[in-house]
């Protein structure tokens, strides 16, 4: 009696609907096993029991013919023929959530979620500027923020899992879209009793790097404060103390406390009380600058969402910070 009130167009519709959303349940699971190399990792990741997204898998193979896993490695691994399937999955699984952007767009709608990914050095001071006003702005936007170092966020942009990355550039990846955003001056913040900087500029070479303590291995603002002081060049360290810090919180801290200089981003000297501020030196002009831009896959979707996202992150950063006029950019 129930399906006399249902033609068959729409029952043509109807089963059309649930091949297309099982056929895209299976290519995000197979994914998230590719990811994982794991099915119950994987399973947790979508929020289904591992035997169900075992079936579908194993349906999904038997259907194309293949096996996409290796099951017998440990851990599990992708086969040649499923490394293709799943690059391949990628792009589906990003064009059919293009149709939800082309809606969005039709109906000028700025809406939906949107995955981000933003560096440990610029997180703490960056994300408290524009949190409140985006959401304020925007309530129909649900942001996803994650703290990865660049390496991370560049190839979580590559494989879908970040809609955008706020970082120091330039990354010089074809596969990445960058827009810069602000230029950010480094400052030395340097211990009261430390001798030889009662001068208000300094120039690089004034630094000594058995003085000097440094974030750690993998932090791209390393780079940057290497590269400015010529510190690669430099052989003759003290090891009696080997620390590298974690956060530039730390940093400043151990200089506090302890002895030394660090170097610290324009965004992190803005709250310093007025002990604090006594302890910074400015560079000799030009200042030395990181450039910071929020960057995309070459090929990303979610236009109105990161738009708002950049002009928001604009209308809070001062205009002459947006201007690369004064200063000088350090390449690394």
């Amino acid at each position: 009696m129930v399906f006399n009130s249902i033609n068959q167009t729409d029952i043509f519709y109807i089963y059309i609907e649930n091949i297309y959303i099982m056929n895209l349940q299976q290519l995000e699971y197979i994914i998230a096993v590719d990811k994982h190399s794991n099915f119950v990792k994987a399973s947790e990741a979508c929020f289904v029991t591992q035997a169900t997204l075992s079936m579908m898998v194993k349906k999904l193979e038997e259907e194309l013919g293949v096996k996409l896993f290796d099951r017998s490695r440990k851990p599990i691994k992708t086969t040649e023929i499923g490394e293709k399937i799943i690059s391949q999955s990628r792009k589906i699984i990003l064009e059919s959530a293009r149709l939800k952007e082309l809606v969005n767009d039709e109906k000028r709608q700025i809406a939906g979620e949107l995955k981000i990914g933003i560096i440990p050095t610029l997180a703490p001071y960056l994300l408290p500027l524009f949190l409140k006003k985006i959401m304020g702005d925007f309530p129909k936007v649900n942001l996803i923020i994650h703290e990865y170092p660049t390496d991370e966020i560049v190839k979580k942009l590559k494989l879908g899992e970040l809609d955008a990355g706020l970082l120091s550039t330039p990354l010089n990846d074809v596969l990445i879209k960058e827009q810069v955003l602000f230029y950010e001056q480094f400052f030395l913040y340097v211990n009261a009793q430390e001798k030889g900087f009662d001068k208000q500029y300094v120039l690089p070479k004034d630094i000594d790097i058995n003085r000097l303590w440094l974030l750690e291995e993998g932090f791209c603002m390393r780079s940057q404060v290497l590269n400015l002081c010529d510190l690669k060049k430099q052989n003759q360290v003290n090891e009696r103390i080997n620390y590298e810090a974690g956060s530039i919180e730390t940093l400043k801290n151990l200089v506090e406390n302890n002895y030394g200089i660090t170097i610290i981003p324009e965004l992190a000297t803005h709250h310093l009380s007025s002990t604090q501020k006594k302890r910074l030196r400015y560079f000799k002009s030009p200042a030395p600058v990181r450039e910071i831009s929020i960057v995309t896959h070459r090929e990303y979707i979610k236009f109105r969402l990161i738009e708002a996202l950049t002009q928001t992150i604009l209308s809070v950063i001062p205009k002459e910070s947006q201007s690369s006029q004064r200063i000088k950019i350090i390449k690394f």
